[in-house]
């Protein structure tokens, strides 16, 4: 996979070039140091699989920069990347037609799980950033944990209300498989050892809240 990198902080595009390119050896990382530099490496007419763009480098101007990029490269998805993005601007990128949203607190696997789910069709929006508050915890809360992608946020709700597998992949247009692939990954990430222990982690730790 080919991906374009636009981060204009030296060090976090290297260390996040480093990241992709050992754990995912196939992959090919461009990189650029502004919005500028990036939509005339968009210009080469060179393929693209991904566009991940960093909120505050020079030439964003906001949510501006993504709609250009977007508006550039037709059918390739474009993920916003930030430290610090408001709720604001998440969903903004959304609605604009952004694919997800990568903090760059996230770790090197978890980055690069992010960028396959992205690639195979899905949107990634970290759990604590758009789809939850966290609130105080009875006990040890789950910080550090790897964020649940979108999809994952929408199963689990559908899990608190305590609806079959079956049921959850009607209501989300997926196959039964999927969804049981989709609690898996829940599960692991909780730390919870099944579905019903999941759920009630979820409802311990955070108050999860359907945003689209």
């Amino acid at each position: 996979m080919r991906v374009l990198l636009a981060d204009d902080h030296n060090l976090v595009c290297d260390a996040l070039k480093s990241y992709i390119e050992r754990l995912e050896p196939s992959a090919e990382v461009l990189t650029a140091d502004s919005l500028g530099a990036a939509m005339e490496i968009a210009d080469t007419g060179t393929a693209l699989d991904l566009v991940i763009l960093d909120l505050t480098m020079p030439g964003m101007n906001g949510l501006q920069g993504l709609a250009r990029m977007r508006e550039k490269v037709g059918q390739v998805p474009v993920v916003l990347m930030s430290g610090g993005a408001t709720q604001e601007e998440v969903r903004g990128a959304l609605d604009i037609g952004a694919k997800g949203f990568l903090p760059k607190t996230l770790t090197g696997p978890a980055l690069v799980s992010a960028i396959k789910l992205i690639l195979a069709g899905e949107r990634f929006v970290p759990f604590e950033a758009f789809e939850a508050q966290v609130e105080e915890p009875d006990g040890p809360g789950p910080e550090g944990m790897t964020p649940l992608t979108q999809r994952e946020c929408e199963v689990l709700g559908y899990l608190e209300k305590g609806w079959s597998n079956k049921e959850i992949a009607r209501a989300l247009d997926l196959q039964e498989v999927t969804i049981k692939l989709h609690i898996r990954g829940i599960c692991r990430k909780l730390g919870a050892k099944n579905r019903t222990q999941a759920a009630l982690r979820a409802q311990r730790f955070f108050r999860v809240r359907q945003v689209f």
